[in-house]
């Protein structure tokens, strides 16, 4: 009798010793499981990819043949060397093409496989890795963000409570593009981060949007330390390799390794190309990323929820809500004004009104080169486009899709046709401290 007492006693000991034990076993094959990149791999590519002409499974709002014969007509600007485009309609690619050289005059052709700097697209994809550790729970969007980011330190103590939001969306009261120039000159990012609290402020953190990189790379750190991986290998394991992303990467030496990569240009044509410094580099989650056209097509899919099992449609929701208005955004894009009248910032990405229509997107730009993406979630359609120049004259081009997908009226957008009447005003590039 004592025995079976005694049994019965343990039972419900073991009972939960066993359920906890079974919740420690499925958190780790959760978060600390390898993706298991080889069997994806076996299953050939995720997406298709229509490299060189239009995929005509199926007809769409696009006319790729005056697309393609407009930005031939692009590339005789002197100011352009090389370009890619990637379009994707109703969730598919169905467009890739490379442009000019990869280097003004070297008869090296741009191809869907050439990779350039994506610059500050970075920050999506810093954005969206953060979102997916707070998906799993491993931490909260609304903690302090210097509870990760050790090097943050801001002006009066206000590290204590800018959040990991707030450092998302550019809301840290900071002036923008605080330390930029000393990041330029070489200086260590994490003691330019902690040298932020000797600054003035422009705003009470968190009420109004500058845009930021040495403040905004707290996310990598915030990454590695919830992870204990370094942040490109991070990016790369969850996001490039499930994603089939083959040519994604993250560092200086990564670009240069790769078996063809794009040649930054200042100047155009005629120019030689600039040294492909590391600044930008150190600060991974602003402006660490490279990668093809093809690379930056998946990755556009993958934000409109066609890659659920590695970004869920929850985190994608979280980085694609505006959280701050950016009338800076809007005066800066006001000759488009007519189609985007108003901007928001998400969680590294830009919201625009786009003619009554909501499309997420963003720019990159370090010296030499320029990036872009645009889309629309809800109608699965959007742009992306690289090139290796420092000029502007392709900011046209994602106006002159979109119109085609919404099938608005044409506009020369790219100013072809009607030269110097909407001339491109000079901008600051979205990486660059100081002028390209």
């Amino acid at each position: 009798m004592p025995n079976t007492v005694f049994l019965r006693r343990l039972l419900p000991v073991l009972v939960v010793a066993l359920v906890l034990a079974g919740a420690a076993w499925w958190a780790g094959a959760r978060y600390d499981a390898p993706v298991n990149v080889a069997s994806r791999a076996k299953a050939g590519p995720r997406f298709e990819m229509p490299v060189g002409a239009p995929s005509a499974s199926t007809p769409g709002a696009v006319d790729y043949t005056r697309l393609d014969e407009r930005i031939r007509r692009l590339m005789n600007d002197p100011a352009m060397v090389g370009l890619a485009i990637a379009v994707v309609e109703d969730g598919q690619i169905r467009f890739v093409k490379g442009y000019g050289e990869t280097g003004a005059g070297n008869g090296d052709p741009v191809t869907t496989s050439t990779v350039f700097r994506w610059a500050s697209l970075s920050k999506g994809v810093a954005a969206d890795m953060v979102a997916l550790l707070a998906g799993e729970q491993r931490l909260s969007l609304f903690e302090p963000a210097a509870r990760y980011a050790n090097s943050l330190r801001l002006p009066g103590g206000s590290e204590a409570n800018v959040t990991i939001v707030d450092i998302l969306s550019h809301r840290t009261g900071l002036f923008a593009h605080a330390q930029d120039a000393k990041l330029e000159d070489g200086e260590d990012p994490r003691l330019l981060r902690a040298a932020l609290s000797s600054l003035h402020d422009i705003c009470t953190p968190g009420t109004c949007h500058a845009y930021q990189n040495v403040a905004y790379d707290a996310a990598s750190e915030i990454v590695e330390r919830v992870t204990g991986t370094p942040y490109p290998a991070v990016v790369r394991e969850r996001l490039f390799q499930p994603l089939g992303m083959s040519r994604a990467s993250i560092g200086r030496a990564e670009l240069l390794a790769a078996p063809s990569w794009a040649r930054g240009h200042a100047g155009g044509k005629n120019s030689q190309p600039v040294e492909v410094t590391d600044s930008y580099y150190r600060v991974p989650a602003a402006g660490g990323v490279n990668g093809s056209i093809e690379d930056l097509a998946i990755w556009m899919l993958a934000q409109m929820g066609a890659a659920p099992d590695v970004l869920s449609r929850e985190v994608l929701a979280e980085v694609q809500s505006p959280r701050v208005n950016t009338p800076g955004e809007t005066r800066r894009r006001r000759l488009f004004t007519e189609r985007t009248p108003t901007s928001a910032y998400g969680l590294g990405w830009r919201v625009f009104d786009y003619a009554g229509h909501r499309v997420v997107g963003h720019h990159g730009g370090v010296r030499g080169y320029r990036s872009m993406i645009l889309f629309d979630p809800a109608r699965r359609s959007g742009i992306v486009a690289l090139w290796n120049s420092s000029t502007n004259a392709p900011a046209g081009l994602e106006y002159e899709v979109m119109d085609m997908v919404y099938r608005l009226p044409s506009r020369d957008w790219l100013q072809i046709d009607t030269p110097g009447q909407m001339a491109a005003p000079a901008e600051r590039p979205d990486n660059e401290g100081g002028s390209a």
